[in-house]
């Protein structure tokens, strides 16, 4: 008897174990997300409010270039200009334009949107509001795949997330609203109760695996050029990208300055 008690022991202690590595890997997912969320947010608004800024300042520099060489006739002057025109981008091809329309599940979200008439929503800002970000960590404890005790349960919560984290990366409180009632209106998760030690540890196994994976993703994204920029800025991202503009726009006028004297009577 004391052999089995031993045994019925060890099995409930090693659940415990299986349960709080669920939980952990949980909340590390979520720190992982929303960090990729702020910085495809940060990349992109970065794109939209700032790219013509940097395409002008490419466009001065090789006014100023050129302006300089005609003035010269020199020839290191030229060889400046023609190398600061080749840097100026020039207008996209087709497979440029159209480079992120397709993802790994099809048409992305914005292309179908633009297909068919509805309005695309960029992100508004790099962090999503307190508020989506206490509705998506909520869903994604509840609804998390790790939980699922089958192969159609878990495809469910595949599902359902996909949906969880196409709300968040937008900001969308409304739909994170809209997506917590749905998920409380249907079937409710078991709880998983293992039973076989064997299952235990192979789950345990696993949930390191998986914790390993996204390690290297976390890292990856921090030593990226948008995720280095972001720590610059951990509390308010957003701030970053208007000291960064306040930033290009001087230079752009010293820029605009310095080809009017070269240029002027």
């Amino acid at each position: 008897m004391g052999r089995v008690s031993d045994d019925v022991q060890g099995e409930v202690r090693l659940g415990r174990a299986v349960r709080a590595a669920e939980q952990a890997l949980i909340e590390f997912e979520i720190a992982v997300e929303t960090f990729r969320v702020e910085v495809e947010n940060f990349s992109r608004l970065h794109h939209q409010k700032l790219g013509p800024m940097y395409t002008r300042l490419d466009e001065l520099d090789a006014l100023i270039a050129e302006a300089r060489a005609a003035r010269t006739g020199d020839p290191e002057d030229l060889r400046k200009a023609a190398e600061a025109r080749s840097l100026v981008m020039p207008m996209p091809g087709v497979d440029e334009l159209f480079h992120d329309w397709l993802g790994s599940d099809g048409v992305s979200d914005d292309a179908a949107a633009m297909l068919t008439g509805q309005s695309v929503r960029p992100p508004e800002r790099v962090r999503p509001s307190d508020e989506a970000r206490k509705r998506y960590r909520e869903l994604v404890r509840q609804a998390h795949p790790d939980l699922a005790r089958d192969d159609a349960e878990r495809q469910r919560r595949d599902a359902f997330i996909v949906r969880v984290n196409a709300a968040y990366a937008r900001g969308d409180e409304a739909e994170l609203g809209a997506l917590a009632e749905e998920w409380a209106a249907g079937p409710q998760p078991e709880e998983q109760r293992p039973t076989e030690a064997e299952e235990l540890y192979a789950r345990l196994e696993w949930l390191a695996r998986r914790k390993e994976l996204l390690a290297l993703v976390a890292a990856e994204l921090e030593e990226s050029a948008i995720g280095a920029m972001l720590k610059m800025a951990p509390d308010d991202p957003d701030r970053l990208l208007e000291e960064i503009a306040e930033q290009l726009l001087s230079q752009v006028a010293d820029r605009e300055r310095e080809l009017a004297e070269l240029t002027g009577p």
